[in-house]
């Protein structure tokens, strides 16, 4: 047949580090080896149930058999609102301030599109979520990299970012609580950034995927209560992890107005926004009950502490993360991020995600999921422990 060559446009996407992983993966469960996925970041429990019975409800709604309003329906928007609303104290205009978005992912990568050209320069965590680098590409702007080192909490430092690259960034990413580092944000570093973004007129974006799950009793904050927050940017926020809903794509967009206006103008000509059983879910997700997140956030909690607890007990230095559903773990000496998750994954069958793969900085690092069971975490530090490396 025929082969009909690709654009150079898809040829210079980011090539996807974790296709390789799933395939490494694949091997050894073909060989009838029971796997301990840690590696990826799909949430393993079900969408409440309340969710799931009103998204079959509103799919009977003949309304929703129609298209949706361009821009979304106006319900889901007034109850993003209401959601920010109640959980952060930020006065949102569900009109002009909230793009709907087909999961965070979208937004993401959507969003240099929106305001960058070719050339353009953005602002990017390393390590961080690659699929930051596949909006840049798209555009065809230019990446500067922020570290991110354990030495500053996993936070960049602005005033070690180059006065060129200062002067030429219009964009920048940011990501807390983290991933991959499950690091969190203070007050004061968003007001640094509100002050830093405003100087040098760059637009912040930030990726609040893991906005609900904190933990110490400690709740994450949100980059818009902040204030200055939204002349200077955006937040993305995405059902996907608060709320068990990764297979329903659903997030949205909320803050400075001309960015949001990008987004849907952008997405006016590639969509006729999502199924409206979906957006009515949605708003049930934002207004009903928060109880089932506040249940996930304590799950994840408890299997951090158990996982991070038998670490240290087999004599692996780890930090507990404070936040998202990752933890990062700094690996053996004498090992690269890759070949320590390949040992993992040959000798032990336990999956994790080389931290390689998030960035040059995130070299001598591996991140683990917390997304199994507590039986299944305890198997898994028994059986790095019978490979003797600490």
């Amino acid at each position: 047949m025929k082969q009909f060559e690709q654009s150079e446009l898809l040829k210079s996407l980011p090539k996807q580090f974790f296709a390789s992983l799933v395939g490494k993966v694949g091997k050894v469960m073909a060989q009838g080896h029971d796997v301990i996925n840690l590696g990826q970041g799909n949430p393993d429990q079900p969408t409440p149930s309340h969710i799931v019975e009103t998204l079959q409800k509103a799919s009977a709604n003949p309304m929703h058999h129609k298209y949706s309003p361009f821009r979304g329906h106006q319900f889901l928007k007034e109850a993003v609102a209401t959601f920010y609303k109640r959980e952060y104290g930020v006065d949102v205009d569900p009109e002009k301030e909230v793009a709907i978005l087909f999961g965070g992912k979208g937004g993401l990568v959507e969003i240099p599109q929106c305001l960058l050209n070719p050339g353009d320069t953005v602002l990017v965590p390393d390590p961080g979520y690659p699929d930051y680098w596949s909006g840049v590409e798209l555009a065809k702007a230019k990446m500067e990299v922020m570290p991110l080192t354990a030495e500053n909490h996993f936070l960049p430092v602005y005033e070690e970012i180059s006065e060129r690259a200062k002067e030429q960034a219009k964009l920048m990413f940011l990501n807390y609580p983290n991933n991959p580092t499950g690091a969190v944000a203070t007050a004061e570093f968003f007001e640094d950034t509100v002050a830093f973004a405003a100087k040098h007129d760059i637009c912040v974006v930030h990726d609040f995927a893991y906005g609900a799950i904190g933990f110490d009793g400690k709740k994450p904050i949100s980059f818009l209560q902040t204030p200055g927050a939204k002349e200077t940017g955006i937040e993305i926020y995405t059902l996907s992890k608060t709320y068990n809903m990764a297979g329903w794509r659903v997030g949205f967009a909320v803050g400075n107005e001309s960015v949001v206006e990008a987004i849907n103008l952008l997405q006016d000509h590639m969509y006729v926004s999502l199924f409206g059983a979906v957006q009515e879910a949605a708003a049930a997700a934002l207004l009903e009950s928060q109880q089932c997140v506040n249940d996930l956030v304590k799950r994840y909690e408890s299997r951090r502490n158990t996982f991070i607890q038998g670490l240290r007990e087999i004599g692996w230095d780890v930090t507990s993360p404070a936040g998202s559903f990752f933890a990062w773990l700094k690996v053996p000496e004498g090992y690269t991020s890759e070949q320590f998750s390949d040992l993992l994954l040959e000798k032990a069958h336990v999956v994790v995600a080389p931290g390689v793969g998030f960035g040059t900085y995130g070299e001598g690092y591996v991140r683990v999921g917390l997304l199994t069971d507590e039986e299944r975490m305890r198997e898994a530090v028994s059986r790095i422990k019978k490979l003797n490396l600490f």
